[in-house]
C-alpha cells in the first residue's frame, strides 16, 4: 500500500492500472498532483510532469470517478543558476542568485517574476497539449498559511525530523540543518540562511552561509511562522504539499525513486511522523535523446517547441504515454523514426475499442494512449507519408487536398509538412521533385522500363502498379531492384523514392507513362 511503481496489470495500459490502485487505496474525490521548479524553459521532461498525471486523471474519469489534477509550480525555490536562454541578462540576474524564484525579476518584463516567466511558458505548452490542470503557485499557498501547521510541527519535533531525513536519505546532515529555510529580510535570499534558535512558533536566523553560487549578507533576524517568510526544506516540503493538497497519487522520475532518494524520505515522513500511509507513488523512466539522457544544458536533446514544429501535440503525447511507465522513452527525431510514429498513431486510430481484447495488451496500450492523447478524435485521415509525397510533387495544397481525398487533414498537417521540407527533414526517398530523366542506353532495365510503361493502364491502383514491376522484371529477365531504380530515375532523377505504386498513382498513370516512354526512348 502507498507505493505503486507503475507495474501494469495484464491487458491494461499503465494509466488504467494506476487508476485502479487509486480507487482501491484512496478516497474520492481523487487528487492527482505533480510539480516542477520553474527555473528554466519547458522541456520534454516537463511534459512528463503533466502528461502522465493527466493520463491517470483521464483513466479515472473514464471509469466514472471524480478526479482532479493539480500542477504545483515550486516557484518558492532558490534561484541557483542562470539558464542559457537568459545569459544575455547575466549582469542583471546575477545579484539575485539565492533569492526565491518568485522574487527575481523577469529580465524580459513579460511576467511578474523570473519563476513566473517559465511558469507562463509551461501554461502555454499545456494549452497546446489540451491539458488543463488547476495550477498552483506554491508561494501563494505558503503566504496563505497553509504550510504553517506543518512548519510548527517539524520545528517542535526537529530532532525526529532530522533523524527521519538523515536515515531515509542515507546521509549525514550538516549541524545547521533545520526543517525551514527563512527568507532573509536583509538581502532577500533563501539559499544562505539558517535557523539559529526557535520556540513557540518564532525563530531566529542568520544569513551567513556561503553556497557555490552566492554568499550570505550576514544579516540576523527574527520571525514568526505566521509571517510566512520561510519555506520547508525539500525533503519535508514534498510530503507536506501532498498533505496540504490531499494527494491521492503523485509520480516522479527514477532519480527521486532511487535508494535514499526523495521518495524514500517522503514515505518515511508519512509513516513515522504523520502516522499514516503515504499517497500512491509511481516512478517513470528517463527521457533519452538517441540513447543518451536528455539534458538541454549539455546540448543533448530537442526543445518542445522544436519538436512541435515536426509533430502535432497529440502525436507527442501518444509517443510519451504509450510505452510502459517505467520504460525509458528514447526520442530519435529522424525522418524515418518519426514517420513510423505517424504510421503507428494512424493505425491506433483505426482500432475498434470493442475489438481490443484484454489478451491483446499491445493493442490495448495503443488504443488507450490514442484515446487519452486525442479524446478519440482524429484530425486527419490520409497517410502522412502520402501527404508529404503529394506536396513534394505539386507544392499546391489545393491539389494535395484533392488528390489525397482529405482536404481537412491536409490543411491540419500542412505546417508540419512544410517544416519537414524546409528543414530537409524528410527521409531521402521522400525528398524529391518530379524530374523526368533520360535513361542511358547501357541501363540494364531500360527496355523493361519501356515495357512497364506500355502495360500501365488507366484505373490501376497503387498495389496493381507495384505488382506490375515484379511481373515485368520476370518477363524481361532483369532484377526487380534494377527496374525499381530505373523507374525512379526516369521519374525523379534519383534511384530512390516513395512507394512506386503510390508515386505513379499520385502522378496519374497518363503522366507517368508519358515520362517513362520519353525516358526510355
Amino acid at each position: 500500500m502507498g507505493d505503486s511503481g507503475g507495474g501494469e496489470l495484464k491487458g491494461r495500459h499503465w494509466s488504467e492500472t494506476l487508476a485502479e490502485s487509486v480507487v482501491r487505496q484512496a478516497k474520492p474525490p481523487f487528487m492527482i498532483t505533480s510539480g516542477i521548479t520553474t527555473s528554466g524553459p519547458t522541456h520534454l521532461g516537463t511534459l512528463c510532469e503533466f502528461l502522465f498525471p493527466n493520463a491517470i486523471r483521464a483513466s479515472l474519469l473514464q471509469r466514472g470517478e471524480r478526479a482532479e489534477f493539480y500542477f504545483i509550480a515550486d516557484i518558492y525555490d532558490a534561484f541557483d543558476s542562470i539558464p542559457s536562454v537568459f545569459m544575455q541578462y547575466e549582469a542583471e540576474l546575477k545579484p539575485h542568485l539565492g533569492k526565491p524564484l518568485c522574487d527575481v525579476p523577469d529580465p524580459v518584463g513579460k511576467s511578474r517574476s523570473f519563476g513566473d516567466h517559465f511558469l507562463d511558458e509551461a501554461k502555454q505548452v499545456m494549452g497546446e497539449f489540451n491539458v488543463q490542470p488547476k495550477i498552483i503557485r506554491v508561494v501563494d499557498t505558503y503566504k496563505e498559511g497553509k504550510f504553517d501547521s506543518r512548519a510548527r510541527f517539524f520545528l517542535e519535533n526537529e530532532a525526529e525530523a532530522r533523524r527521519v531525513v538523515a536515515e531515509s536519505s542515507l546521509r549525514e546532515l550538516p549541524n545547521w540543518w533545520s526543517p525551514i529555510m527563512p527568507v532573509c529580510k536583509g538581502c532577500g535570499k533563501i539559499a544562505t540562511t539558517r535557523v539559529t534558535s526557535h520556540a513557540e512558533g518564532e525563530y531566529e536566523y542568520a544569513c551567513d552561509r556561503d553556497v557555490e553560487y552566492t554568499k550570505g549578507c550576514g544579516f540576523k533576524g527574527k520571525n514568526r511562522i505566521s509571517d510566512h517568510e520561510y519555506k520547508l526544506t525539500w525533503r519535508l516540503h514534498w510530503p507536506s504539499w501532498m498533505e496540504v493538497f490531499g494527494t491521492s497519487a503523485e509520480g516522479a522520475g527514477v532519480d527521486h525513486h532511487t535508494r535514499g532518494g526523495s521518495w524514500d524520505t517522503c514515505q518515511a515522513v508519512f509513516r513515522e511522523m504523520f502516522k499514516r500511509e503515504p499517497p500512491i507513488g509511481y516512478k517513470f523512466g528517463f527521457i533519452l535523446f538517441r540513447g543518451k539522457k536528455y539534458s538541454k544544458s549539455k546540448g543533448i536533446g530537442m526543445g518542445v517547441s522544436d519538436l512541435l514544429e515536426l509533430m502535432p501535440p497529440e502525436l507527442i503525447t501518444y509517443l510519451l504515454i504509450k510505452p510502459d511507465l517505467q520504460e525509458n522513452k528514447d526520442i530519435d527525431p529522424t525522418g524515418e523514426k518519426l514517420m513510423a510514429v505517424y504510421e503507428d498513431f494512424q493505425s491506433a486510430s483505426r482500432l475498434d475499442a470493442g475489438a481490443v481484447s484484454d489478451e491483446s495488451r499491445a493493442d490495448r496500450k495503443r488504443h488507450v494512449a490514442f484515446r487519452i492523447a486525442t479524446g478519440g478524435k482524429m484530425n486527419w485521415g490520409a497517410n502522412f507519408a502520402d501527404l508529404l509525397m503529394y506536396y513534394q510533387l505539386y507544392r499546391d495544397w489545393g491539389k494535395v487536398g484533392e488528390r489525397s481525398g482529405d482536404p481537412r487533414g491536409a490543411a491540419y498537417l500542412r505546417p508540419y509538412i512544410e517544416k519537414w521540407v524546409a528543414k530537409g527533414f524528410a527521409p531521402d526517398e521522400y525528398s524529391f521533385s518530379f524530374n523526368p530523366t533520360k535513361l542511358p542506353p547501357e541501363n540494364p532495365a531500360r527496355n523493361a522500363a519501356r515495357s512497364f510503361a506500355a502495360q500501365l493502364g488507366e484505373g490501376m491502383d497503387a498495389l496493381a502498379i507495384h505488382n506490375l514491376v515484379f511481373s515485368v522484371a520476370v518477363a524481361d529477365k532483369v532484377k526487380p531492384g534494377e527496374l525499381f531504380e530505373a523507374l525512379y530515375t526516369a521519374l525523379l532523377g534519383k534511384k530512390r523514392g516513395p512507394r512506386l505504386g503510390k508515386l505513379v498513382e499520385a502522378l496519374g498513370v497518363g503522366k507517368a507513362r508519358e515520362a517513362l516512354e520519353n525516358s526510355a526512348r
